[in-house]
C-alpha cells in the first residue's frame, strides 16, 4: 500500500499576476525598510541631542568651577599681595596658561593641515 502524493491545486496565476504580486511585495518591503531607517535615524538624533545637552551642561559647570577656582586664588593671595596685585597675578597667570594652550592648538591645526595636504 503505497500512498501517492497528494496534489494540491496551485492557483492558476498568470506570469503577469505573479510579477505584479512580486512588485507589490517588493514595494512593501522597501517601504518597511524606509520606515525602519527613519526610526533608527530618529533614535540616533535623540541620542546625539541628549549628548550635546549633557556636554553643554558639563562645559558650563567646568567654566563655573574654573571661575570659582580663580576667585578663590585671588582671595587666598589678597592677604599676602593685596587685592589689586592678587587679581593681577591670577589674571596674568590665566592669560599665560591660555596663551600656551592656544599655541598648542595652533600647532595641532598646522600639523593637521600638513597631514591633509600630503
Amino acid at each position: 500500500m503505497t500512498q501517492e502524493p497528494r496534489q494540491t491545486e496551485a492557483p492558476d496565476e498568470s506570469v503577469r499576476e505573479v510579477f505584479l504580486r512580486l512588485y507589490a511585495d517588493g514595494r512593501a518591503y522597501a517601504q518597511a525598510e524606509v520606515e525602519r531607517q527613519k526610526l533608527r535615524a530618529g533614535m540616533v538624533a535623540v541620542g546625539v541631542r541628549n549628548a550635546v545637552i549633557f556636554a553643554a551642561i558639563a562645559v558650563m559647570l567646568i567654566f563655573a568651577a574654573l571661575v570659582a577656582c580663580l576667585i578663590g586664588a585671588i582671595i587666598a593671595l589678597s592677604p599676602h599681595l593685596g587685592a589689586g596685585w592678587a587679581t593681577t597675578v591670577v589674571s596674568g597667570g590665566s592669560l599665560v596658561v591660555a596663551s600656551i594652550l592656544l599655541l598648542i592648538a595652533k600647532g595641532q591645526i598646522g600639523q593637521m593641515k600638513r597631514a591633509v595636504k600630503s
